[in-house]
């Protein structure tokens, strides 16, 4: 599961191949010839059934915002990916709706802040937890990890220093990020270093977010909301 603020290729997946990705954007606009009173006027990709439903069992009316956060929040559960791992590989993620407001308004706090990060917008991002350490050049000849000094060296006299083997180890679609990103600009010169460590940071952040999360995950599955299969 990944974020975007902005317009996304539906090969995002992967060019080679073309295999398609699914974007579900929260918001809709309906276009000038669909008519009506307001044509500009945004409506919410959620389904009205369903923001009723959580307006009823919490007492309020959550946000589509807060209902984006709180989905994003329980996709970056490791009890439930495990839990519904094989489900997971051949069909959309059903996402289970807690009947505690509370809860969800927990959950939804984090699912932000973990928006945030994947945006590279939070000001959680600052200072970052690594730092660029060296002199000489920055041509990135190679990418060499030590577990033991938590360095990434990217060339004989230039290192990224504060990379926890979480940190470096950490995957999303099956690539790991933090090797990858500079593996994609080797050889070059002008690259932005500051920009590598805001994605470190994010990484080292989305960590313990993550274990925040599943802290309060086993509580989400104790009382969910029934929601009708639309």
């Amino acid at each position: 599961a990944l974020i975007s603020d902005r317009i996304t290729d539906d090969s995002m997946v992967s060019n080679r191949t073309k295999e398609r990705g699914y974007l579900f954007p929260l918001y809709l606009y309906p276009s000038a010839e669909a008519g009506g009173l307001h044509p500009s006027e945004r409506e919410p990709n959620l389904a009205p059934w369903l923001l009723q439903e959580l307006s009823h069992k919490y007492g309020f009316e959550p946000t589509p915002e807060e209902v984006l956060a709180y989905i994003y929040a329980v996709l970056y559960s490791p009890t439930y990916r495990q839990k519904y791992a094989e489900a997971l590989r051949v069909d959309f993620p059903r996402v289970p709706f807690t009947a505690d407001g509370a809860l969800f308004r927990q959950l939804a706090a984090l699912g932000q802040r973990l928006i945030d990060l994947h945006l590279l917008r939070s000001p959680e991002l600052n200072p970052p937890v690594a730092k660029y350490q060296g002199t000489g050049s920055d041509k990135i000849e190679f990418v060499r990890y030590d577990p033991t000094t938590h360095r990434v060296a990217v060339n004989k006299d230039k290192y990224f220093e504060g990379i926890t083997p979480e940190m470096w180890e950490y995957q999303i679609g099956g690539y790991q990020v933090l090797e990858k990103w500079l593996k994609d600009r080797k050889g070059k010169m002008d690259w932005d270093f500051q920009h590598y460590l805001r994605i470190a940071t994010a990484i080292a952040r989305t960590i313990e977010l993550q274990s925040e999360i599943e802290a309060l995950y086993p509580a989400v599955e104790h009382k969910v909301i029934p929601l009708p299969a639309k």
